[in-house]
């Protein structure tokens, strides 16, 4: 039977009217809230501090779900590849430990969270994780004090952090949708008018072209795609698989991600035929008991490293890197005038 999280996430994408009724009136007051609290911040009732770097926020108004995480890697390799010493800071989201965590390589997806290790371990960029941001781009300046610029993961609605670029990140099958609502009747955190006000805008699955006329004239306008990897073993991303070999073999796949159908179908895509997908709710505490038995498991990066202790030869993971047209990271650059040493 479905729980009352996964019919509520049906409902924002194949709305019932029935369910509506009881969710407006919530979502009218979540909407007042939000809008108090943000109002507060602009007027100076709530304290908003500054970091000594400028700070970059990537974030998004959906609860989850539009390529974010990806587009911040590609962003923060961008930057790198221009000899920008750049760092990420993130609230760290399901992990179990508390205050600010500075990561390194022994580092578990309990001390920082699912999202902030892998793009840890994807960029090699020092990163830090805690509930206030401000306090944990101090630590990450603190342990890291060449850092330059500091990326914010997940950061739109973190109003306590002063920033001096704000980047939201929006799917282009939203673009233009007259039933999107704010939480708990819609997937939103704030209303579409909130993206029309960031400096620039990231349509996830689309290009800058689409459904521009819903932003305001001259507003940098990029498009993200995202593009699978070559599959490898589980925490030895040095053996790739060898497509031939998955002649006769059971394969399963396991996702604990937002919206993991699209993992599912680039797995189809790639001609891999699945005897069983086991969907788990974004972020779980994936553990090994937790996968299928199967001759082969296939994962996602972001549940793989909740998965850093296991040695298993039948676990395998596909690794998907987002693509943004035009350069995003020669944009940011620009924008706060860097001065950069592109690597050879």
């Amino acid at each position: 039977m479905p729980k009352l999280h996964q019919i509520i996430e049906h409902h924002w994408q194949n709305p019932r009217l029935w369910l509506g009724l009881l969710l407006w009136p919530l979502s009218r007051i979540f909407t007042a809230l939000s809008s108090v609290r943000r109002y507060l911040y602009r007027i100076g009732r709530l304290k908003s501090e500054a970091l000594p770097v400028p700070v970059v926020v990537v974030g998004n108004i959906h609860a989850g779900g539009t390529g974010k995480t990806p587009v911040t890697a590609a962003l923060v390799s961008g930057l790198q590849a221009q000899g920008v010493k750049v760092g990420i800071i993130s609230r760290g989201y399901g992990r179990t430990g508390k205050g600010i965590h500075v990561l390194s390589p022994q580092s578990r997806a309990a001390d920082a969270g699912d999202e902030p290790l892998m793009l840890y371990r994807q960029t090699g960029a020092p990163t830090a994780v805690g509930s206030s941001r401000v306090e944990a781009g101090r630590a990450l300046l603190a342990a890291y004090p060449e850092i330059e610029l500091v990326i914010a993961d997940d950061g739109l609605q973190h109003y306590a952090l002063r920033r001096d670029v704000e980047i939201a990140v929006f799917p282009a099958a939203d673009i233009g949708r007259a039933d999107l609502d704010l939480l708990p009747n819609g997937a939103l955190r704030e209303p579409f008018s909130r993206v029309q006000q960031a400096d620039a805008v990231v349509v996830s699955g689309g290009n800058g072209l689409n459904g521009k006329e819903y932003f305001p004239a001259g507003m940098p306008l990029f498009g993200s795609r995202i593009e699978s990897g070559r599959i490898y073993r589980l925490n030895r991303p040095d053996i790739l698989l060898e497509t031939g070999r998955l002649n006769n073999m059971r394969i399963a796949a396991v996702a604990g991600i937002a919206k993991p159908e699209r993992f599912f179908r680039s797995l189809q895509a790639m001609g891999i035929e699945l005897v069983e997908a086991r969907v788990f709710p974004d972020h779980a505490a994936l553990t090994s008991a937790d996968l299928p038995k199967a001759d082969m498991v296939i994962i996602t990066e972001k549940d793989a490293v909740k998965l850093a202790d296991l040695h298993a030869d039948n676990v395998w993971v596909l690794p998907v890197c987002a693509i943004i047209e035009p350069d995003l990271a020669a944009w940011l650059v620009g924008r706060l005038n860097l001065n950069t040493k592109k690597e050879a």
